[in-house]
């Protein structure tokens, strides 16, 4: 979104945008250290040689709601559509470890996303999908263990060994207590289930990505793009220190890291954002923690169009909006996309706004030539000074997280959740003033809005989801289950790897909620306290 200050126009981080650019601005610039080449340290350029010059990124459509069958259709859909990745989204309930009969889930089964309680709704989610062939990414945190184990099952009744498997799962729970909420346990059994997670994947499922370290979340609730990156990426050194502390070396599980970012309409700045974050990261794992995998230093990276910029007036300028931040992701080289609905700021999209959304990728992919040549932006005065400015900003923020202690003593100070707040603050006041611009909102608004019609969740779901667990509770073994379970909370209460049992209670038929409740009892539920 457009803004101005004074009569200076300024960056989403707060950064001076010169009118011109030239050789003057790159004085200090030294192209071997801060740019090298395609595929090469610093990264800089991006992670491969040839980037979409070879094939274009992953086009992904993150998708789910209401049942696993009405979900499964609209996977059905997307795939033949030309999706080339899954992304799934659950509903609350699910993401925060409830099952859809829990008093707790009530209205608000299936409504963001689907609702998952049992290897039963994974079966259907999954059905007519082989799992060998599609990459499927799913957005769960604190019980992503769960939904991989139960992903892992169903591949595996579908003849799929687990070494063909191939995807990411988010498992980033320290962004949940800076700026989601979707939290079950404490920073710190959380952080050891996490490396329970990365061992587990190392022997049972190597080619999947353990974790994606998100930096969406935080932008959403209003960060800058200086302090997503800064906050994404102390997270990232928080989860690298705990699984070495763990036993494990570096080069076992970094290849397998992932992050997750936004793009929103600013595209010279989230250019800038996008080859600052691979410079650092490929430092940081060199220099700290001393990785010798070239693959342990690539900040690989899924990109979002950023909701938080769709406006309900005037809904179809979003398709305008998106495909714009979709180019910026292309052009900052992004590995995978997901380009978000017109109609998303008002309720689920419906099936031909998914379409529109997923068309916007391919018209970017096969209709223009960002694909016809690697880091198109390299040596602008403009990209490489903004690049250099983003850099710095996010390290100066990363280094005050490292004097808080690092990222989890700096969560219970408060301190990234504040300084979002701040930026949020910030950008609430300009749009009210006018001093930014959003179209349709505070300038070139309609005397009336258009009538539109959204995709809306049956209520009668929960209902069913209640009676599906009722007649699986009925028929399953109980004793099974019972036995699963407690082998279950005797590893979370030692060292074992709880992902063993968990597997086993799963496959039993034990529910997503049994299975946290399990945990909770042992580990407790966070509590967030007011720092400020």
């Amino acid at each position: 979104m457009a803004r101005e200050s004074g009569n200076k126009r300024m960056t989403e981080s707060g950064l001076p945008v010169e009118p011109v650019y030239g050789p003057d601005s790159l004085r200090d610039w030294d192209p071997d250290r801060q740019l090298g080449e395609p595929g090469a340290y610093p990264f800089t350029r991006g992670v491969y040689p040839t980037m979409y010059t070879g094939r274009p990124w992953t086009m992904r459509q993150y998708a789910g709601f209401g049942t696993a069958t009405e979900s499964n259709a609209r996977y059905q859909q997307l795939i033949a559509n030309g999706t080339m990745g899954l992304s799934v989204a659950f509903d609350l309930p699910t993401q925060m470890g409830h099952d859809s009969d829990a008093p707790i889930a009530s209205g608000e089964v299936g409504k963001v996303g689907v609702a998952i309680d049992s290897i039963e709704d994974m079966r259907i989610l999954f059905d007519g999908i082989p799992l060998g062939e599609v990459s499927t990414s799913m957005t769960i945190n604190a019980p992503a263990a769960l939904l991989l184990l139960l992903y892992q099952l169903v591949a595996e009744e579908q003849g799929v060994p687990a070494e063909k498997l191939t995807g990411t799962i988010q498992n980033d729970v320290l962004k949940e207590y800076i700026a989601r909420g979707t939290y079950i346990f404490p920073p710190k059994p959380s952080l050891r289930l996490i490396a329970d997670i990365f061992k587990y994947c190392k022997a049972e499922i190597p080619r999947w990505n353990t974790i994606s370290i998100s930096g969406y979340h935080m932008a959403e609730a209003g960060a800058s793009p200086a302090q997503e990156i800064a906050f994404t990426l102390a997270d990232g050194i928080e989860y690298v220190r705990t699984a070495v502390a763990a036993g494990m070396d570096v080069d076992d599980f970094a290849p397998r890291l992932s992050f997750f970012f936004v793009a929103r309409t600013t595209i010279l700045e989230e250019v800038a954002k996008f080859r600052a974050a691979r410079r650092i990261w490929a430092r940081v794992m060199k220099e700290e923690f001393g990785a010798e995998n070239p693959k342990s230093l690539m900040l690989r990276f899924h990109t979002q169009t950023a909701g938080v910029q769709l406006t309900a007036q005037q809904p179809e300028v979003n398709l305008v909006r998106v495909a714009v931040q979709g180019l910026g992701a292309v052009l900052g080289g992004t590995q995978s996309l997901h380009t978000n609905s017109f109609d998303e700021a008002i309720a689920l999209p419906t099936d031909k706004s998914a379409r529109l959304a997923l068309r916007t990728q391919q018209v970017l992919a096969y209709e223009t030539d960002v694909t016809y040549t690697v880091d198109p932006f390299a040596g602008s005065y403009v990209v490489e000074s903004l690049t250099d400015e983003v850099e710095a900003a996010a390290v100066a923020l990363m280094g005050r997280v490292e004097e808080l202690g690092g990222a989890v003593n700096a969560i219970e100070h408060g301190f990234q959740k504040g300084e979002i707040e701040r930026s949020a603050y910030r950008v609430a006041q300009e749009t009210d003033s006018g001093e930014r611009i959003v179209v349709g909102v505070n300038r070139f608004q309609l005397d009336e809005e258009e009538p539109y019609e959204p995709l809306r969740v049956d209520p009668a779901i929960e209902a069913q989801q209640a009676e599906r667990l009722a007649k699986l509770r009925a028929g399953r073994d109980q004793q099974a289950v019972d036995t699963a379970l407690a082998e279950l909370r005797a590893a979370a209460e030692g060292t074992e790897n709880v992902l063993y049992p968990m597997k086993k209670a799963l496959k039993a038929k034990a529910t997503v909620g049994e299975v946290c409740n399990t945990l909770r009892d042992i580990w407790g539920a966070y509590v967030p306290t007011d720092a400020f």
